[in-house]
């Protein structure tokens, strides 16, 4: 898939990998579409990257914004790149050390985020899709989404998040095999430790354990590393139904 051209929309686009998607996108050609629900830093964003109105207020679990996003990045051009990095976690076990069992509305929240907003945006985007006309490959368009090494093995604490995580993985060969008739590809990207702005939150010396943990290289990931792969994966024509780890190596421990 040729990148310039073509119009990109990027959710959670206001900083971490979804920022840095939508730089290295916009720097290749395309016409990128900022989605956030971050208005003021998602709006400076898009005015760097040629005007605000670019801009689109995005909750992924709202079938209203998400269409309202797709819209307005198919009014742009040919809407044919989706990178979906929109989601978040919280810390709970599924029993605290108290006996007392997790939220189950607290487990829901994080399931619709993650597991159903990355559907919403999918599904959504790739109605859009194949409504273009077929590329020389073939192709109306891509998607990338985002899981999480935690989907493989989370963590104490990490219940809800690497189930919702873990149901993005399950989905990506599912619904590459289901759009492969409109000629939609679809990818997952499975981050490790990126140094993204919550990540950078974290104390100092627990970043530093983090970065040991990783067998090579020892550091944290960089978040412009998952706007290269995800680019990759939008021009490589083969990459369809994968879910690519990018995490160093490195394997989560139980805690």
């Amino acid at each position: 898939m040729e990148i310039a051209g073509n119009v990109a929309l990027v959710t959670g686009a206001a900083s971490g990998l979804g920022e840095a998607t939508a730089r290295r996108l916009h720097a290749a050609g395309a016409t990128v579409i900022v989605a956030d629900i971050a208005e003021e830093r998602g709006r400076a964003v898009a005015t760097e990257l040629g005007g605000s109105d670019r801009f689109v207020r995005c909750d992924v679990t709202s079938e209203g914004e998400v269409t309202a996003a797709v819209e307005a990045a198919a009014d742009r051009g040919r809407l044919a790149i989706c990178v979906h990095c929109g989601g978040g976690g919280i810390a709970a076990r599924t029993l605290a050390r108290d006996g007392t069992p997790h939220d189950l509305d607290a487990f829901r929240r994080v399931v619709e985020l993650n597991l159903v907003g990355s559907f919403n945006m999918l599904r959504l985007a790739a109605a859009a899709m194949a409504k273009n006309d077929a590329d020389e490959g073939g192709e109306r368009g891509v998607c990338v989404l985002t899981a999480s090494i935690a989907g493989y093995e989370g963590q104490i604490g990490q219940v809800a998040y690497g189930s919702a995580k873990a149901g993005v993985i399950g989905m990506t060969i599912i619904a590459a095999r289901d759009l492969s008739s409109v000629g939609v590809r679809v990818c997952t990207i499975a981050p490790g430790t990126i140094a993204t702005p919550p990540m950078m939150m974290v104390p100092e010396a627990m970043r530093d354990v983090f970065a040991a943990n990783v067998p090579f290289p020892k550091r944290l990931g960089r978040p412009d590393e998952y706007a290269a792969l995800a680019q990759h994966i939008v021009e490589n024509g083969y990459l369809n139904g994968e879910v690519i780890r990018l995490d160093g190596a490195v394997r989560f421990q139980p805690k």
